[in-house]
């Protein structure tokens, strides 16, 4: 069987150490903020400084990595015999997964003995960072590079992923909601609820008034969602918003939700991409087999409250 080496980007929100534990090689995205770039990376900007920048009122322009940049990486691991996998940020939130693509199209001209295969995700943060782990262990079980990628190509629509923003100006400025929705909905307390659909869109799909409501919410998506609510851990990821996720935690460990305490709560943090998308103040919540280091790692998470759903849990 030949090498190959799995590729992704800063869209899965796994921290540096945990993607060299898993031999994961990463390409960086980056933001701005006034004029000074930051890489999507552990350490380069404190969360404290990203999230009070945000409350400040600054904006975070988010850069796709570009065609050059994959295809000098992917070029090298052609040149020492390797295969490569890259599983990229959903293409339907940035051109980052389509630059991967075209780079590789380019090689294949170049290297045409190697397999060179991109693999979109149709998601992001805990989402992408669960099909990332999957194709792991997937990997690590003997798989070839075509077996991985098929298997989450078959995955990738089977997650759910339910969310709720804080502040709509973000989706505002994305373009998903009008200025004059935006303006209403932040007077009136409305928080919308959505969703990613098929296509890895960030879509609107209801709205609800008072974040304690919006909150409430995606605890009954889980109730309704998970066909067995009792089984594997449950990660709840937030960013500086720890009042909400205890609300959250409080919700999912109700009776009535069948929720196993005994296999505890992890708690983690990530996500600055999405908050460049979406704005300010994450706590998330995802129901994979992940390991359990996970949740005592430190990193950071705005912008909205995510409810994942693997395989496993889902009904579609």
């Amino acid at each position: 069987m030949s090498n190959f080496v799995i590729y992704t980007d800063s869209g899965c929100d796994i921290p540096v150490g945990i993607l060299k534990e898993w031999d994961v090689k990463l390409r960086k995205l980056t933001f701005c903020f006034d004029g000074t770039q930051h890489y999507y990376e552990d350490g380069d900007l404190p969360s404290h400084e990203f999230f009070e920048k945000m409350r400040e009122g600054a904006i975070s322009k988010t850069s796709a990595i570009n065609t050059e940049t994959f295809r000098q990486a992917f070029c090298v691991e052609a040149q020492q015999g390797n295969d490569v996998l890259y599983l990229g940020f959903s293409s339907g939130l940035s051109t980052t997964c389509n630059c991967g693509r075209m780079a590789m199209e380019e090689l294949k001209k170049e290297f045409p003995d190697r397999k060179l295969i991109t693999v979109d995700s149709l998601s992001a943060s805990a989402g992408m960072g669960l099909l990332l782990y999957l194709a792991v262990q997937k990997k690590a079980q003997d798989c070839s590079i075509e077996e991985v990628a098929d298997f989450i190509r078959d995955t990738r629509l089977q997650l759910c992923h339910w969310f709720t923003v804080d502040d709509l100006v973000y989706l505002k400025r994305g373009g998903r909601i009008s200025p004059t929705v935006a303006f209403v909905g932040n007077l009136l307390g409305v928080k919308p609820i959505c969703h990613v659909d098929d296509e890895g869109h960030l879509i609107s799909v209801g709205k609800v008034r008072g974040r304690r409501n919006s909150i409430r919410v995606l605890a009954d998506k889980f109730g309704e969602l998970a066909e067995d609510p009792t089984s594997g851990p449950i990660y709840v990821c937030h960013g500086d918003c720890a009042d909400d996720v205890e609300l959250l935690r409080e919700l999912l460990s109700c009776t009535d939700r069948a929720f196993s305490t005994g296999r505890g709560v992890g708690m983690r943090t990530r996500a600055l991409l999405l908050a460049a998308l979406a704005g300010y103040r994450i706590a998330s919540v995802t129901l994979p087999d992940l390991p359990e280091d996970l949740s005592g790692r430190e990193m950071q998470q705005i912008g909205l409250l995510l409810l994942c759903l693997p395989l496993e849990m889902r009904q579609r």
